[in-house]
């Protein structure tokens, strides 16, 4: 049974955004303020947004030229298909998603247990892991329907995601302090050592926030018109993101002092409660909640269809191809990846961060970058009804933007990213001789 084609522009665009703004920066907010020690973080923002467009352009022409289920898996087994990389590098990248995809699931059901302990002042280890277990469940059970019911649920959860960034944004327009939102603190902006390092944090923290603005590539195989949807989809995604990021940072540190804004754990309903009373803090909490799940919605979606798109290519387990007899989709596929999220929710959030972005750096990001070139240089009988604006500029800034990520990661994640493709490239060579 084939997949359906259904999702329009709208939805694609649903899909991403509620991927991309989720309940992300309601937990990284302090985290980005705290790498850099200021409102000074705002330049990672800025650096992130510039990345994620750059990045987008990859993405976009990648996918429209060749719009199958699967993103990565598909562009990298076609650009290089003929050679030995078009064998190895879909392998790894199945293999590198295995230790990177669960643990940004997993990132969602983190922010939103952490939520929940906003209402539930007594939560504890176990309470809290006994959340993120019913969360993950619950979001398998939304999804394990066809992809026609799918697509409007998503675009309902994305607009309860847009109500949740507006009462932010629009208590930030009535409240906003620019002395408190510009307080920098002394040497703020000395390009040390320590300012670089921790403008790296800043940027790994932003990308985090970021993903998510390929998510609809992913289920290109259910994209109507995916060469015109897919690179609008992506684009209209990252600048509208990047807008909300910015706003909403801006208003919360323009209401809560940056010195206890990197302190909290429920930033936003902080925020809210500092503006307008205990009321207000506790129903942001109720729309971060929905939006968390939005997130969560989202990315299991996109990430049940790799596995699923590797088998059927016989690059991966063959039960992982099977797809609903009646409803058509990916039951098999959907109900592990929904399992390893939730085994990946019992680790901390400052684990699971870096851990999910070196993980998938080497092989997703950089691997797609040189696929586009090669698609360029060799591979001229595939079609791209979308072409990088500025090429190669684009390709080369984000080359160079998730190289400086990678590196400023932390020694122990830069091993953990080497050790992951590692690890690959001997199990691929094991299942290729087994396959023989």
């Amino acid at each position: 049974m084939h997949l359906v084609r259904s999702l329009n522009l709208l939805q694609a665009t649903a899909l991403n955004m509620s991927n991309m703004v989720g309940v992300g920066p309601f937990l990284t907010i302090p985290l980005i303020i705290a790498s850099m020690g200021g409102p000074q973080c705002m330049i990672g923002w800025l650096l992130g947004t510039v990345l994620a467009i750059c990045d987008g352009l990859v993405w976009a022409e990648l996918g429209a030229a060749m719009p199958g289920s699967g993103g990565t898996f598909v562009y990298l087994r076609e650009a290089f298909r003929g050679t030995m990389l078009g064998r190895l590098l879909p392998f790894l990248f199945v293999w590198q998603f295995i230790f990177s995809g669960p643990l940004e699931i997993a990132s969602g059901f983190i922010g939103l247990a952490q939520y929940v302990g906003y209402f539930w002042c007594g939560m504890g280890p176990v309470e809290t892991k006994l959340v993120i277990i019913g969360t993950g469940l619950a979001a398998l059970a939304l999804l394990y329907r066809g992809i026609n019911g799918v697509g409007r649920l998503t675009v309902i959860l994305w607009a309860g995601m847009l109500v949740t960034v507006a009462a932010v944004v629009g208590t930030g327009a009535l409240k906003f302090n620019a002395a408190m939102a510009f307080d920098f603190p002394p040497n703020a902006f000395e390009f040390s050592r320590g300012f670089f390092l921790g403008l790296g944090g800043a940027l790994l923290i932003a990308m985090y926030d970021f993903l998510g603005y390929y998510d609809i590539c992913y289920v290109a195989g259910e994209v109507r018109e995916p060469g015109r949807v897919l690179p609008r989809a992506i684009l209209i995604s990252v600048v509208l993101v990047a807008a909300i990021y910015a706003i909403m940072n801006l208003s919360i540190i323009g209401v809560v002092p940056w010195r206890e804004a990197m302190q909290s754990k429920f930033i936003a309903s902080d925020f809210m409660e500092r503006a307008w009373g205990p009321w207000a803090g506790s129903a942001i909490t109720v729309m971060i909640l929905w939006t968390a799940m939005a997130s969560i919605f989202a990315l299991m979606l996109g990430y049940s269809r790799i596995p699923c798109a590797a088998a059927t290519e016989g690059y991966f387990f063959e039960a992982f191809g099977r797809i609903h007899p009646t409803a058509g989709f990916p039951h098999v596929s959907l109900v592990v990846i929904g399992l390893l999220s939730i085994a990946a929710g019992m680790f901390s959030l400052e684990a699971v961060l870096p851990a999910l972005i070196t993980a998938r750096i080497l092989v997703q990001f950089i691997g797609q970058i040189a696929a586009l070139h090669w698609l360029h240089m060799h591979r001229a009988d595939i079609g791209r009804p979308f072409r990088m604006w500025l090429y190669p500029a684009p390709s080369l800034i984000a080359f160079a933007g998730w190289s400086y990520v990678f590196l400023t990661s932390g020694w122990m994640y830069v091993l953990y990213g080497l050790g992951v493709v590692a690890s690959g490239v001997a199990t691929f060579a094991l299942w290729r001789h087994n396959r023989k």
